[in-house]
C-alpha cells in the first residue's frame, strides 16, 4: 500500500447552488506513526457542471462519494431493467424522474406499511434511507444526478466490478467508493448534528459538531485512521450549521479507513449490481 495517497471526501448534492454546494474534503492519507487523513482543504462547487469539471480534473485519488451508487435488485429485477451495473446506470440516468418516481410510488403502494421500500444489502448495516427513497432525503435523485457523471468522467468502481477489486496500478486512476458519513458519525454521537433549515442551527447540534469532531481526531469513531486538521478548519467544521464540511471530512475518513484493507475491505459476496458503502462491516458469514 503506498505510504502516503490522495483522499477526497464528497458530500454530494443533486441541485447544488452557491448557498448549497457539493462540499469536497481535499487530503491525504499518511501512514507514518499511525495512519492520519491530513485534511488539506476544503471546496465548495455551486453546479453540477462545476462538478463535472471537477471530475476531469488531472491527478489520482481515492474518493469517498455520499451518494447511492445502485438501487436494490429486488427492484431492477421485478422492473425488468439492466443488471449489468454500467448498463443500469446510464439506463437509470436517462429516465425522466417523473418516470421513475412513478415506479417508485406503485412498488411502494402495493406493499404494507413497515415494508415499503426494496432495500439494497448494505443500507440496514450502514442505517441508511433506502436507495429508492425520493424524498426526505432525495437520495434516488442524488444518484440520478451523480453516479452517470462519475462513470463517464472515467472513475474506477471498486464495489461494481467485483469479485476484482484490487487497486489499479495506474497511479493516475481516480477511485470512487459509495459513502455514508452519518453512520461513522453515530459512532461518535447519537445525537442529531445538522439541519438545513438556519432556525435549527442550535447549540446543542454545534456541541455534537464538536464532539463528532473531538471523535474522529481522537480515533474514537469507529476507524482505523485518525483526522488531522488545523485549528481555523476545525472551526469552520463545527460552525457549519449544515454539517455539509463535517460530512465531507467524514467521506474522506471512510475512504482512507478502506485505503487500508485489502480490496477496500468489500465483503465477499456483495452485489455488484447494488454494491457497498465504505468502512461499514461484511456481513457476518
Amino acid at each position: 500500500m503506498q505510504r502516503e495517497q490522495r483522499i477526497l471526501g464528497v458530500d454530494f448534492s443533486s441541485a447544488p447552488t452557491a448557498r448549497k454546494p457539493i462540499t469536497v474534503a481535499v487530503g491525504r492519507l499518511h501512514m507514518q506513526a499511525g495512519a492520519t487523513y491530513q485534511l488539506e482543504e476544503i471546496r465548495e462547487l455551486p453546479s453540477l457542471d462545476a462538478f463535472e469539471a471537477f471530475l476531469a480534473e488531472p491527478g489520482g485519488w481515492l474518493g469517498g462519494f455520499d451518494l447511492p451508487f445502485g438501487q436494490p435488485r429486488t427492484l431492477i429485477e421485478h422492473e425488468g431493467w439492466p443488471t449489468d451495473w454500467a448498463a443500469f446506470v446510464h439506463f437509470y440516468c436517462g429516465r425522466p424522474k417523473d418516470e421513475l418516481r412513478e415506479v417508485f410510488r406503485q412498488w411502494c403502494n402495493a406493499r404494507p406499511p413497515g415494508a415499503k421500500f426494496a432495500w439494497r444489502k448494505a443500507d440496514k448495516p450502514a442505517g441508511s434511507s433506502p436507495a429508492m427513497r425520493w424524498t426526505n432525503p432525495p437520495v434516488a435523485w442524488m444518484m440520478h444526478a451523480g453516479i452517470g457523471r462519475m462513470l463517464e468522467a472515467g472513475l474506477v468502481f471498486p464495489a461494481h466490478q467485483h469479485p476484482s477489486a484490487s487497486p489499479p496500478r495506474r497511479s493516475s486512476a481516480k477511485i470512487a467508493l459509495e459513502a455514508y458519513p452519518a453512520f461513522t458519525a453515530r459512532a461518535a454521537c447519537r445525537r442529531s448534528y445538522k439541519s438545513d433549515t438556519p432556525a435549527a442551527w442550535t447549540p446543542e447540534r454545534l456541541a455534537n459538531r464538536e464532539q463528532i469532531l473531538a471523535g474522529l481526531c481522537h480515533g474514537s469513531a469507529g476507524l482505523s485512521v485518525r483526522l488531522k486538521v488545523d485549528r481555523h478548519t476545525g472551526q469552520r467544521i463545527v460552525a457549519d450549521g449544515r454539517g455539509d464540511l463535517l460530512d465531507a471530512a467524514i467521506c474522506g475518513l471512510q475512504a482512507a479507513h478502506a485505503a487500508m484493507l485489502p480490496g477496500y475491505g468489500l465483503p465477499h459476496s456483495l452485489d455488484p449490481l447494488e454494491g457497498w458503502i465504505a468502512s461499514v462491516p461484511p456481513p457476518a458469514a
